[in-house]
């Protein structure tokens, strides 16, 4: 995903994608960061509510919901979108989604109905609604996919990817661990694959630890190929970052990729993270996938 932050007119961010992905958390966590926010507004008044963005110096920071709940939702959406792009705010579009079975468990313990079943099973809801915002889906600036998040994390990733109150120029780093076979982070900005590392999964005494134990970072610290890989990503992140805060970019997703997201991926984000603080760089550090595969 490749986005401008220039900050220099109003900014609206449309908030939209699948029931039960987490919009309502998300228009909280932006309230909190110092933004308006207007749920489900219908796609009539989305151009007369940018008019007024424009002539209201206080809403230079508002964020629209909208959704299947408006029955020309589907039909209405993506023209008005457009428009509103062309009138000179600064828009952008982010998506929300999960997986089937986490969403179907989200409808289960809220007992809501879902807007797509009628007189039919959630699952088919889900099903349905995911088919007819494909089209929406493609326009989006941001996929971010939810399934992992609980609502404090989700709150968090808002709050620390948008807050307005940050100061002009800095730009929030995170840097994400995850396996490959739980699917790439959609909202990865930058994408390392480090599965060529070799894997302590394999070597009895390491597989039940992470990669946040002290046993495992000795074991990869002592292979040539992490200690070369490390040099080259931090000289290449030195060169770019620089350009991403200069092209006004508020915030920047780097994945770091292994097979089950346990080891060599949670050793190389932490250690990335902690260079880049060294740096001076705002960064915060997740392991999406660290707890895959144990034990039950």
């Amino acid at each position: 995903m490749t986005s401008r932050r220039g900050g220099r007119g109003p900014r609206v961010l449309v908030i939209t994608g699948l029931s039960g992905s987490g919009k309502t958390h998300v228009s909280r966590a932006l309230e909190d960061s110092g933004w308006f926010c207007v749920d489900n507004l219908p796609s009539a008044l989305i151009a007369p509510f940018g008019e007024l963005i424009r002539s209201s110096p206080g809403l230079r920071r508002s964020a629209l919901v909208v959704d299947v709940r408006e029955p020309d939702f589907l039909r209405r959406f993506p023209e008005v979108f457009r428009r509103l792009k062309r009138r000179g705010l600064e828009a952008s579009l982010l998506f929300l989604e999960a997986d089937e079975k986490v969403l179907l468990r989200r409808f289960s313990e809220t007992r809501r109905p879902h807007p797509f079943a009628v007189n039919e099973p959630v699952i088919e809801g889900i099903r349905g609604e995911r088919e007819a915002l494909r089209p929406i889906r493609k326009m989006a600036d941001l996929i971010l996919d939810t399934t992992q998040y609980t609502v404090h994390q989700l709150r968090d990733y808002i709050r620390e990817h948008y807050d307005v109150r940050a100061e002009p120029g800095t730009m929030v780093v995170a840097v994400m661990s995850f396996g490959y076979k739980y699917g790439v982070p959609p909202e990865a900005d930058l994408v390392f694959d480090v599965r060529f590392l070799p894997n302590p999964n394999f070597v009895p005494a390491l597989r039940s630890l992470t990669g946040a134990h002290a046993r495992v970072v000795r074991f990869l610290r002592r292979q040539e190929e992490t200690r070369e890989f490390l040099r080259r990503v931090r000289g290449f992140l030195g060169y770019v970052l620089p350009r991403y805060v200069r092209e006004g970019k508020t915030y920047l997703t780097i994945g770091i990729g292994c097979t089950g997201g346990r080891h060599r991926s949670v050793m190389i984000a932490n250690a990335l993270g902690a260079a880049l603080r060294a740096r001076g760089r705002l960064v915060r550090v997740y392991h999406r996938d660290i707890r895959q595969g144990e034990a039950r």
